[in-house]
């Protein structure tokens, strides 16, 4: 697995061993960061929002590759959660091995029971394991927690035969399909 763009490109960040672990691949995550970088209704534009100086959430972060890839390309920090100590493990190594430690906050926390926020992310992946219907609890309990700020961009990756449904609050914005994952865009205004 590699960085796909920006200062770090081409540089190769390793994965946690095990079956549990299924990093986004390089090929949808380059689709995804150029949707991110060019779609004007998520607010893309040359100042490139909404990834420059972002503060970014990497949910279930297994290998810390999007939260990575987005410190890449300009965000200014990462928050990366995971419950699994490889997982932990792994995304210190690769923030170590690109220079980002000081532009990352590593916490082991669960996603769907997160502790309250330590800062509100402006862009958020979440990429839960397929098939345990993950997704929107995880979104729930993270707006709930203050994890997301409103106005917030965020990427939600599902398996195949999942049916997500964002939970209030959130509006979709675009919906992908790379092979057997979908990307749904969502932006987050709130709970009403």
């Amino acid at each position: 697995m590699r960085i796909v763009a920006g200062r770090h490109k081409g540089r190769r960040i390793a994965a946690p061993e095990g079956q549990d672990v299924r990093p986004t691949s390089d090929r949808a995550r380059e689709s995804l960061f150029n949707i991110l970088a060019h779609n004007p209704r998520l607010g893309a534009g040359e100042d490139g929002a909404p990834i420059r100086d972002a503060i970014v959430l990497d949910g279930f972060a297994g290998s810390g590759a999007l939260g990575l890839e987005a410190l890449s390309r300009g965000a200014a920090h990462a928050i990366f959660l995971d419950s699994d100590f490889q997982a932990l493990r792994s995304i210190k190594a690769n923030a170590e091995t690109l220079g980002e430690m000081a532009n990352a906050t590593i916490l082991k926390a669960d996603a769907t029971k997160p502790p309250p926020a330590i800062r509100a992310a402006s862009l958020v992946f979440l990429d839960p394991p397929y098939g345990k219907g993950l997704a929107a609890p995880a979104l729930a309990a993270l707006a709930a927690a203050g994890w997301i700020a409103p106005g917030a961009i965020v990427s939600v990756e599902t398996g195949p035969g999942e049916n997500f449904v964002a939970p209030e609050g959130f509006e979709m914005i675009d919906e992908r399909r790379y092979g057997k994952a979908t990307i749904t865009l969502l932006r987050y205004g709130g709970n009403s």
